[in-house]
């Protein structure tokens, strides 16, 4: 959430016109620039939710505990998913009788060379819900690699969605490991791959995919030498759909945003972006997370304590620094569709816990991972290729130039 931090806004609203949809629309940030943030701006001083393996962990042992706690109210879900595999897995746990802890139902539940995410919400004595995401990998056996993609096994996705590789070691022979991966399509279309460093490896086609694309990822990294003495392990075939067409444009300028599903206006929102000291990144970026609920902190993406927000609705990630397109529920509503407040994310009205009659409730519930989101108007740079997916902000030549193959 650097975005969050440097994208994050308080206030918007406004209605929802469009498709003989009117509705009032709230806006999307953690936080506002300048005066933005009043008294009663939602504030956590500290985790109230407590995850074992911590956040980003790396090396993870298959036996080792993994715990959710609280020490004040309640827990109201968790979800610990196995991801970016050949397909999600869930780890059966139970929430205790008193409500304070999470456990796996079996011990050891992990399974080596994977990646795992962790949801959680909870509810305090004063009925305030908080809630917490994070990530850890397992350990890869040693001399071995193996590659976290995106998006999921058998999803269906946004016409956007860029195919993206992170593997655990640099790769030495850029070469050899790209061509060990095969990425095809129905209806047959060029795809490209460009190297983002020694550890990233994404893949797109020269526009965006067509509706009801079926993608196919065939990966035979297995025994392929990335390094030296370092080999592969996957030999997999996975793939995704490619849903309907919706791409939605934020002007900044205008507060506005205009949703065009399969290329007809489907509404015309009133948001809040960037303020002028935190503004928003022009370019286009993908939706590549969805959260019904997250806590926004400020201090996780470079900012001090401007804000900490425990319980954002309808949430959705546009780059990996931070930036989101979220409810906002402690904004005034005229804020939406007349200012700017923001650290950088883009606002749209919402109601304390989210509502889906809300805008960012209804918007929320009518996109996909790979939706496309374009910022135009803003007064900050343009999102960098590697930011998120924001591969779709470079031209077809310098993406193809980035391949360890051409």
């Amino acid at each position: 959430m650097r975005d969050a931090a440097r994208r994050a806004r308080a206030a918007l609203a406004a209605a929802l016109v469009g498709a003989g949809l009117i509705a009032g629309l709230t806006g999307c940030t953690v936080g506002g620039g300048g005066d933005a943030w009043s008294d009663e701006k939602p504030r956590s001083p500290r985790d109230t939710i407590r995850v074992v393996p911590e956040d980003g962990a790396r090396g993870v042992r298959a036996d080792s505990r993994v715990e959710v706690k609280v020490d004040d109210g309640r827990l109201e879900r968790v979800t610990v998913v196995r991801v970016e595999d050949v397909e999600q897995q869930e780890v059966e746990g139970r929430i205790s009788a008193d409500g304070r802890s999470w456990e796996p139902q079996e011990s050891g539940p992990l399974q080596l060379a994977a990646k795992y995410s962790v949801d959680a919400v909870a509810v305090d004595g004063r009925g305030r819900r908080s809630a917490r995401h994070t990530s850890f990998t397992t350990d890869v056996p040693r001399h071995r690699f193996i590659g976290y993609f995106k998006p999921e096994n058998r999803s269906t996705v946004g016409t956007g969605m860029i195919v993206s590789f992170s593997f655990n070691r640099a790769v030495a022979d850029r070469a050899a490991v790209e061509r060990a991966i095969r990425i095809s399509s129905e209806p047959p279309v060029e795809v490209a791959g460009h190297w983002f460093g020694n550890q990233r490896l994404d893949f797109r086609p020269r526009e965006y995919w067509a509706p009801g694309t079926g993608v196919s990822i065939d990966l035979r990294l297995r025994d392929v030498q990335a390094a030296p003495g370092v080999y592969g392990i996957q030999q997999k075939t996975v793939g995704f759909t490619v849903g309907r067409s919706q791409v939605s444009t934020v002007d900044a300028e205008a507060h506005t945003m205009e949703v065009r599903r399969d290329g007809r206006v489907l509404a015309k929102v009133p948001v809040s972006a960037g303020a002028p000291k935190t503004t928003t990144y022009n370019g286009k970026m993908v939706v590549t997370e969805l959260y019904d609920v997250t806590r926004m902190d400020g201090r996780t993406v470079g900012f001090g304590g401007e804000y900490d927000i425990p319980d954002v609705p309808h949430a959705m990630r546009l780059t990996a620094s931070g930036t989101f397109l979220h409810g906002n529920y402690w904004a005034p509503a005229d804020t939406f569709g007349t200012a700017n407040t923001s650290h950088g994310c883009i606002g749209l009205r919402d109601e304390k816990g989210g509502s889906p009659d809300a805008p960012a409730g209804w918007f929320f519930d009518r996109t996909l991972i790979g939706d496309v989101v374009e910022v135009v108007n803003s007064r900050d740079r343009k999102v960098a290729p590697d930011n998120g997916l924001g591969g779709w902000n470079m031209d077809w030549n310098r993406w193809k130039a980035g391949s360890a193959l051409s």
